[in-house]
C-alpha cells in the first residue's frame, strides 16, 4: 500500500469571518493524495483552485476541517513548525517562476538548502549542480535568470522545487506561461520525477491536453469536488 502524502476532511475556507461580507470558498473539502501519484487540478476561474493549493502548500490554515501531510495534522502546528514542514516536504512550481534576479541558476537552486540549514557546503552545490543536469541546464549554472529563455527559468524553477527532496510538488499553472512544446517539456520533466523520485505531483491547469496525460483529474467546481476519476 502506498504512502499517504496528504489527506484533507472536511476541509472549509472562508474570507471575511464575522463580517456582513464573511464568504465560504471551499465547502467541506474531502482529499486524499498518496506517495508517486500525478494529478491534475482543474476547474473554471472561481472554483476555489487557488484557494485549495494555499492551503495543501501550507500558507493559509482552513477555517474548519483537518489537513494532515505525512502524518501531521496542521491544526496542531505552531508557525515555526508549519514553516519547517513546508520548507521539507514541500516543492512550489508556478505559472511565474519567481527566480531571484541577482542570482545565477545554480544559486537559486541551492537557496531552499541554503534557507534551511543556513549555510552552504559542497555536498549542497552537487545537488543543485546534479539537478541542473536533469534539467537539461548545467551549462547554464552561472547565467542569471535574464540571460535565460522563460522555458529554461521554468527549468530551473522545477530544480529548486525539487532541492530538498520533498515527497510532494505542487505546480499552479507551470506551463500556462509557454508555448504547447516548452509547456510539453516541462509536463515531461515533471513527470520524470514523478516516476523516478516517485514524488507526488498536484498540478493546476486549465489545458486539457495535459490534464488527461495525468494519472487522476480532480475537478473543483464552486468550491465543492465534483468529480475525482482517473485518467486511464
Amino acid at each position: 500500500m502506498a504512502e499517504e502524502i496528504l489527506r484533507l476532511q472536511e476541509v472549509h475556507k472562508s474570507y471575511g469571518v464575522g463580517t456582513p461580507v464573511e464568504t465560504e470558498v471551499l465547502h467541506g473539502i474531502d482529499l486524499s493524495l498518496e506517495a508517486g501519484e500525478f494529478a491534475a487540478l482543474i476547474g473554471p476561474s472561481g472554483s476555489g483552485k487557488s484557494t485549495l493549493l494555499n492551503l495543501v502548500g501550507l500558507l493559509e490554515r482552513p477555517s474548519a476541517g483537518s489537513i494532515v501531510i505525512q502524518g501531521r495534522e496542521i491544526g496542531l502546528l505552531d508557525e515555526t513548525a508549519i514553516t519547517e514542514l513546508r520548507g521539507r516536504t514541500l516543492g512550489f512550481v508556478f505559472q511565474f517562476h519567481y527566480l531571484i534576479p541577482a542570482f545565477s541558476a545554480l544559486e537559486n537552486v541551492l537557496m531552499p538548502q541554503l534557507i534551511d540549514r543556513g549555510y552552504r557546503d559542497r555536498e549542497m552545490e552537487r545537488r543543485a549542480a546534479a539537478l541542473l543536469d536533469a534539467v537539461g541546464l548545467s551549462a547554464a549554472a552561472d547565467k542569471k535568470p535574464s540571460e535565460l529563455s522563460g522555458g529554461m527559468q521554468q527549468r530551473v524553477a522545477i530544480a529548486r522545487a525539487l532541492a530538498m527532496n520533498p515527497p510532494m510538488v505542487l505546480a499552479d499553472e507551470p506551463t500556462g506561461n509557454l508555448d504547447t512544446h516548452t509547456a510539453d517539456d516541462i509536463f515531461a520533466l515533471l513527470r520524470q520525477f514523478n516516476r523516478e523520485q516517485h514524488t507526488a505531483v498536484l498540478i493546476v491547469t486549465h489545458d486539457p491536453r495535459l490534464a488527461s496525460r495525468c494519472d487522476r483529474r480532480i475537478e473543483l467546481v464552486d468550491g465543492r469536488i465534483v468529480s475525482d476519476t482517473p485518467t486511464t
